[in-house]
């Protein structure tokens, strides 16, 4: 790393560390349904109207099971929504370029895919959609799967948070607000801000124009950036063109590319500090920020080490070895920049990309794909990073509690068997869901059949799909063919046991804190805030995550390393 990229990194982490008090501020009242903001005057009139449309009453909140059942039934009628706007596409308007219906298994995949915050693509973007399904189809989902999910995260702090309570939140009150309050008055202005960077936002037909050499170059347009705005702030990732975050017209500048980033993590940051204002113990939401950070830290310094390194293969015959490993890499971002997004957005559930992480060497591949099997809890999606690492957290104190031989408190809650077996039964779903599918598909000829790569880097891909589907991320390790009726219903499959298995005992989990009795601490309870909890908590992370995922990566990244290092590919 060069002093620039140093120089880079501490701000970044900076104006992160800098934003997320205020912003943790605005979350408290965008999620208390009585809660007073600056735009009242402007969005309250439409926040009632909203509710009057949908028969609710904001006031009147719901147990775990009735806020568990609305959000699985508004996601439902979300995925047959998107599904008939995408198999119907070549009827409906916007569409100059022409193009047709998606296949069943497509549309399928892509409807599950949005509705999930996945944002999986196993489509070419500008190739394959009308701006009708880019703009109504999908970046629907990008606003309400955010807000779901960070409803989701509101709903387990209100239950940790509350005494004897029966109730965890309005969902139809959550999702709203957070739609109206937070989502898109800040897309607002990132669009208007990334048309000044020069990215695109019109309705026209695609351009044709001619090559020095004579030939033809179709260059898409379209409504680039109010898409790519709410993409990179609801960690959804899906990319309007194919190259994602590494097209120009995506990512014009390199402080287009920094806000991008700092947007990525920007409200899952911010939760954080939800979390210790609601709980009334600030010091454990910095706590929990802090372990996030660390992790994160960690990662982007050992991909940026390994990309940096070089191609091993390459540095063997000497070729280009002082530049590290470009390829696969935009030159305006360089090898640093690269392995920085590719951290933050696996890091954070979002799933965008300025480079192929397929292309990344054995090593610097591996740390993206291993934050996304931690369960994308360092800063993690939008509500869902902050859900995820509270399940750690649940099981770092009922650990901190075994040492000590007592009942585990996590703020004055009694942690007993249902939410230690609640909470285990979560990561159990994760873990069966990215290793059973790998599984299946290295031993089925469909499976096998989209590699466009043998040995262990193939393996990786498999693994990186399925780790990517169940957690929600999107991103891909891009030499598998996955656009096939057996990949598309798979991935789809995993979409949904990633998000809403995970949700199930979550929310149950959120159930139970609420009824609970709080007690005041005593000499024996273990403190949730301080750097000793920090590392215990970290120590979790990194062990189950370990224990669950080491045999796979094994198989794959490391196994590639070290036959690299002999020359070899496979």
């Amino acid at each position: 790393m060069h002093s620039t990229d140093w120089l880079q990194f501490a701000l970044f982490i900076g104006l992160l560390a800098l934003i997320t008090k205020p912003l943790g501020l605005y979350l408290v009242q965008v999620l208390d349904a009585d809660g007073r903001t600056w735009l009242d005057p402007v969005l309250k009139p439409l926040e009632n109207l909203s509710y009057k449309l949908l028969g609710v009453d904001p006031r009147r909140e719901q147990t775990w099971l009735q806020y568990t059942f609305a959000m699985l039934a508004f996601s439902l009628v979300g995925v047959v929504f998107t599904y008939a706007i995408l198999r119907l596409q070549d009827v409906l308007p916007l569409n100059p370029q022409g193009f047709p219906a998606l296949s069943h298994h497509l549309a399928f995949n892509t409807a599950v895919s949005f509705t999930t915050n996945t944002n999986w693509q196993s489509y070419g973007g500008e190739a394959t959609m009308s701006y009708f399904s880019q703009m109504v189809g999908l970046t629907f989902h990008n606003f309400t799967s955010a807000a779901v999910g960070i409803g989701i995260a509101a709903a387990l702090v209100r239950g940790i948070s509350r005494s004897s309570a029966k109730t965890v939140g309005s969902f139809w009150a959550d999702l709203v607000r957070v739609t109206y309050y937070l989502l898109l008055p800040i897309c607002l202005v990132f669009a208007i801000f990334l048309v000044s960077q020069g990215m695109i936002q019109n309705f026209d037909a695609y351009t044709k124009a001619k090559t020095l050499e004579g030939a033809e170059q179709v260059i898409a347009q379209g409504p680039v950036a109010s898409q790519v705005a709410i993409k990179m702030l609801g960690t959804n990732g899906g990319g309007f063109m194919n190259a994602n975050a590494a097209h120009p017209f995506e990512n014009p500048t390199p402080l287009s590319n920094f806000v991008q980033m700092l947007s990525i993590f920007a409200i899952g940051s911010a939760l954080t500090y939800y979390l210790g204002r609601m709980v009334k113990n600030q010091g454990h939401g910095w706590a929990v920020w802090a372990a996030m950070m660390v992790l994160f830290v960690g990662g982007v310094l050992v991909c940026a080490h390994y990309e940096a390194m070089g191609n091993p293969i390459h540095q063997q015959l000497g070729v280009a070895a002082a530049d590290g490993n470009m390829e696969g890499k935009e030159v305006r971002f360089g090898v640093f920049n690269s392995a920085l997004f590719a951290t933050i957005t696996t890091a954070a559930s979002c799933g965008a990309v300025n480079s192929m992480h397929d292309s990344f060497t054995a090593l610097g591949g591996l740390v993206p794909l291993f934050m996304i099997e931690l369960g994308e809890v360092v800063i993690g999606g939008v509500g869902a990073g902050l859900y995820g690492m509270l399940v750690f957290v649940i099981l770092a104190v009922f650990i901190a509690g075994l040492m000590v031989g007592r009942t585990p408190e996590y703020l004055g809650k009694k942690i007993q068997a249902r939410e230690v077996k609640l909470a285990m039964l979560t990561l159990l779903i994760l873990t069966l869901s990215i290793l059973g599918f790998t599984a299946w598909a290295c031993v089925s000829a469909w499976g096998m059949a989209g590699l466009n790569n043998a040995g262990p880097h193939g393996f990786s891909e498999m693994l990186y799909a399925f780790s990517s589907a169940t957690g929600n991320n999107g991103s891909a390790f891009a030499g598998l063919t996955a656009n096939t009726p057996w990949y598309n219903t798979t991935l789809g499959l995993a979409m949904l046991i990633g998000r809403f298995l995970m949700i199930v005992p979550i929310m149950a989990i959120a159930g139970s804190l609420a009824g609970k009795q709080a007690v005041p601490p005593s000499a024996g309870t273990f403190p949730v805030n301080g750097a000793t909890f920090t590392v215990l908590l970290i120590g979790t992370v990194l062990l189950i995550g370990a224990l669950n995922f080491l045999p796979a990566l094994a198989l794959g990244p490391v196994v590639e390393h070290f036959l690299t290092t002999q020359g070899r590919l496979f």
